[in-house]
């Protein structure tokens, strides 16, 4: 058993830290402040190729794993950008692989390479207000027409839907009380973000301001049938393939934002001195960053481990939400502690622990609660009584 980066896999690391190094702390926080999209930083990741880093060579991509993503994605968010910078390369990553797994060769050729070269900015619209996770009971319908599809319907959020010319959209197409199962007729398209029959409202929130978060109203939308992806009525199924590899980025990012939380708290217990003496000589800071550190790299290698194991084919069901549960309570400790550590100034914007502290919120709880994840964990591991 070898736990070490390969080497191909530190170049990966290596390559990404360098070239997030562009983009420093000062940037993210007048990002936060502003709440503009990170245009440049998105257009650096694509025109550098990585945005690709897990999608087959014959669209663009690199035809790299999850692991690599994950190690990719992990870096994005260590270097400072934590939530922000990963949210806005996202859909890249892995909300196109629907299509590079479900999509007919002339969907793939049409539908991936604008993303990958950063053209086209898509957004992921599946939740839905008063559904939750309660994913078999999405309203928003589909209804079948002559060469397409007449979309109604409410999402809510859904990020980047301000700055995105695409959207990758579920939707049900045939009434919930036709169907023999529940996960039936609900149908996947990738189609354009039409602004004349979308409203999109913002959501103003704690964190990530610089990536929205967006109520979408839907109002007599035309899909056409080639924007389908898949078989009508298999959109549930289809979906399903990226429960796992996105549970195994949002903990990679986790523990990157941990990761910068404890560097950061730790240079400054070097440097601040009081009664003549660094702070980081006493134990009572040394003693909670060690045990934010010995938590963190833990986390990072339940999280390894499902994206190893998603690469092979196996099944990552349980390590992909154990790793994206330790990682995302692990990293939030984290940031507390680092907080904590640089006392009043950890409240200070300029010291950019509070903005870590509010994005760790994300991955926390989305997409998926910490609750909820150890309902799965107890029914699947333990063998208990099925509590939803």
């Amino acid at each position: 058993m070898d736990l070490s980066l390969t080497s191909d896999q530190q170049n990966i690391r290596e390559a990404i830290l360098k070239l997030c190094s562009r983009f420093p702390d000062e940037y993210w926080l007048e990002r936060d402040r502003d709440g503009v999209f990170p245009l440049e930083f998105h257009k650096m990741m694509a025109e550098a190729g990585w945005l690709g880093i897990a999608m087959p060579e014959d669209v663009g991509g690199s035809g790299l794993g999850i692991t690599e993503a994950a190690i990719m994605m992990q870096a994005v968010a260590e270097s400072g950008g934590c939530m922000t910078a990963a949210s806005s390369i996202h859909g890249p990553i892995f909300s196109m692989q629907p299509v590079a797994l479900f999509g007919t060769e002339a969907q793939k050729q049409r539908m991936i390479p604008p993303v990958l070269r950063g053209e086209d900015r898509i957004c992921f619209a599946v939740t839905e207000p008063n559904v939750g996770l309660e994913t078999t009971k999405l309203k928003t319908r589909a209804e079948r027409r002559d060469g397409g599809y007449l979309v109604n319907g409410e999402k809510i959020w859904i990020s980047v839907a301000q700055v995105a010319n695409k959207m990758m959209l579920l939707a049900r197409t045939t009434p919930l009380d036709e169907v023999k199962r529940k996960t039936d007729g609900l149908s996947l398209f990738f189609t354009d973000l039409d602004r004349s029959r979308i409203e999109v409202r913002l959501i103003h929130k704690m964190g990530r301001h610089a990536v929205d978060s967006n109520m979408l109203f839907i109002s007599d939308l035309w899909i056409p049938e080639e924007d389908r992806i898949g078989a009508e009525g298999d959109g549930f199924k289809i979906i399903l393939h990226g429960l796992n590899p996105e549970r195994i980025l949002l903990g990679a990012e986790a523990i990157g934002i941990g990761r910068v939380a404890i560097q950061r708290a730790a240079r400054y217990a070097q440097e601040r001195i009081v009664f003549d003496r660094p702070i980081g000589m006493n134990q009572g800071i040394q003693h909670p960053l060690a045990k934010c550190w010995a938590q963190v790299e833990a986390a990072n290698l339940m999280v390894m481990k499902a994206a190893t194991l998603f690469d092979k084919g196996l099944d990552c069901g349980v390590e992909a939400n154990a790793g994206k549960y330790l990682a995302a309570e692990s990293g939030f400790e984290a940031c507390h502690t680092a907080m904590l550590t640089l006392g009043g100034m950890g409240y200070a914007q300029e010291y950019h622990v509070e903005r870590y502290l509010r994005e760790i919120l994300i991955p926390r709880t989305a997409p998926v609660s910490p609750h909820m994840i150890l309902n799965f964990l107890a029914e699947k591991v333990l063998g208990l009584p099925k509590s939803y």
